[in-house]
């Protein structure tokens, strides 16, 4: 169940309440201080109801929050905890909990150097100090790929911020091939990230265009700029491809051929989506997959070395043909 900050403030400041035992706390006492509780973490007035009070101390008693509160009225009209070391704070959590919390935080932590996690830091820090105080083994055991060295991800919110409020930007871009970087004009769309690497599809000119973050070296927000929303979607954008680059090409039954002792490989992490196996034979599996070729696409077939065949098309199989050749090239002569 879902439950926003102001209700945990509430029962937080209730709890408190209750757990004064010296005091006794009517209905109109707790309505005060959550009240003033609200008001200081809003800055601001907040109406609450006496419905809203009754309702909370209903949930607090309730098991739907896991808190099962001991609150009993006595006199008609005070308020205590039955018991008087019950705090919501204190209820025992499980070492199933324990563990997969952990496990939660863990796999967050290995997104430290991302910046739209950074605001996250201090949280999770209080909430790792506190699962693994009962534990004495503190290591991950869930390791995400990731490239401590990756150029980019400052620019990850300027970019996020532009996309959600749909503002056009200027961005000095200098591509490998360039000698130096040029300012570009683009209408952001959609950030993208593939084998470690983040990228940018905006749109010139009613034309898509993708840029690597990495390869940014400044990015200015222009305010008084129309922006052009293609409301991408990037499931469907990029079903039909091997990595980030889309052309206007149609995309092509692949169809190639893995040996048996990488198949499986291959059969438990497709190359793609589309990818079903036609046959096995005595010395391999042929596969189909149905993309467009790109420049990954041919990264990836080339990565398998001499595991792989392409059969199908014949332009990209001679395509791989003549890359293998110019490749044998740079092993023929080494001096010694």
């Amino acid at each position: 169940m879902a439950v926003n900050k102001n209700a945990l403030i509430r029962y937080k400041t209730i709890d408190k309440c209750l757990q004064n035992q010296f005091k006794k706390w009517t209905l109109n006492d707790l309505i005060e201080a959550v009240s003033d509780a609200l008001y200081e973490y809003e800055g601001k007035d907040v109406d609450v109801s006496k419905r809203t009070v009754q309702l909370d101390l209903q949930m607090m008693r309730s098991d739907k929050l896991g808190y099962n509160a001991p609150i009993v009225v006595y006199d008609r009209k005070f308020y205590k905890y039955e018991d008087a070391d019950y705090s919501i704070i204190n209820i025992p959590v499980t070492d199933k909990d324990i563990k997969v919390m952990n496990e939660a935080i863990q796999l967050l932590r290995q997104f430290k150097d991302f910046s739209l996690f950074k605001e996250m830091d201090g949280v999770l820090q209080r909430l790792e100090d506190s699962v693994n105080s009962s534990q004495k083994d503190k290591r991950a055991i869930i390791h995400l790929d990731k490239n401590e060295q990756l150029k980019g991800l400052e620019f990850i919110d300027t970019l996020y911020e532009a996309i959600q409020t749909k503002k056009v930007i200027e961005i000095s871009y200098q591509s490998f091939k360039a000698r130096e970087a040029s300012v570009q004009k683009a209408h952001p769309q959609l950030l993208k990230e593939f084998n470690n690497r983040w990228f940018l599809l905006a749109s010139q000119n009613g034309k898509f265009i993708t840029f690597a973050l990495d390869r940014m070296n400044e990015i200015v927000i222009l305010e008084n700029e129309n922006y052009e929303d293609f409301k991408i979607d990037g499931d469907h954008y990029y079903k039909d491809v091997v990595g980030v680059t889309v052309s206007n090409s149609r995309a092509e039954r692949i169809q190639f051929k893995i040996d048996n002792k990488n198949a499986p490989y291959v059969i438990t992490k497709p190359f793609h989506a589309s990818q079903r196996i036609i046959e096995k034979t005595n010395n391999g599996v042929i596969f189909n997959i149905f993309v467009q070729i790109n420049f990954e696409l041919e990264r990836l077939i080339l990565g398998f070395g001499d595991s792989i065949e392409v059969l199908k098309p014949l332009k990209l199989r001679n395509r791989m043909l003549k890359k293998l050749k110019t490749s044998v090239k740079n092993y023929e002569e080494i001096e010694n």
